[in-house]
Parts: C-alpha cells; sequence; structure tokens
C-alpha cells in the first residue's frame, strides 16, 4: 500500500477529485494549507500589490493498494495540471499496514 499526499491549487480540486472518483477512489481526506512557495516576487492585480509567498492550497492524504498507485498519480498530474508556478507537488510513501475500525479487516481488505 501506498500514501500520496499532493498539494494542489483550491481551483483544481473538483476536476482532481473528479478525476479520482473516475478510476474509484471513492475515500480520501483533505483540508485547506497555506504554505511558502519558490516564487519570492510579489504581483500586481488590478493595481494593488499583493505577496505570492503565502500561498492557499488544498492537501489530500490517499491510501492505495499499489496496484492503484501509477493510474492515481496520473489522474492527479493531468486534473492539476496548469502549466504554471504553483501547480503543486505529490509525495508517495509506503504504508506498513491499514485497518478498518468497524469490521477490524486489515490490509488492503480495509480499503474498500
Amino acid at each position: 500500500m501506498k500514501k500520496i499526499e499532493t498539494i494542489i491549487r483550491k481551483s483544481k480540486f473538483d476536476e482532481v477529485k473528479d478525476a479520482l472518483h473516475q478510476i474509484e477512489i471513492n475515500f480520501f481526506s483533505y483540508w485547506d494549507v497555506t504554505g511558502v512557495g519558490n516564487e519570492k516576487q510579489g504581483h500586481v492585480y488590478r493595481g494593488v500589490s499583493y505577496s505570492t509567498t503565502d500561498i492557499q492550497r488544498r492537501f489530500l492524504s490517499i491510501v492505495v493498494s499499489d496496484p492503484l498507485l501509477d493510474r492515481t498519480i496520473d489522474a492527479i498530474l493531468k486534473a492539476a495540471h496548469t502549466g504554471t508556478v504553483g501547480d503543486g507537488k505529490i509525495f508517495v510513501s509506503e504504508v506498513i499496514e491499514s485497518y478498518r475500525i468497524r469490521t477490524r479487516e486489515k490490509g488492503v481488505d480495509a480499503l474498500k
């Protein structure tokens, strides 16, 4: 099992969620986060200068079986992509075990 953590633009969340549902990833957690990006210069919008160092994003945490890893990453990459700075990041880590509290199922069965 793998844990996918991804930070995306809030404006792309619905597209990413729909893409995940299309490949039958129906359970994941998400929350709003603020981070510091690589871009250090400010921008001017309608005459108002604002900083781009603190950026609003959405963080998703998804645990998948190993065979679903590549499809899940591809879905996120396609749905979250704009081609401009700030599209986000994806991190993948190993999950040792999972349990469904209600039924006490463990492993990949607990993900279904």
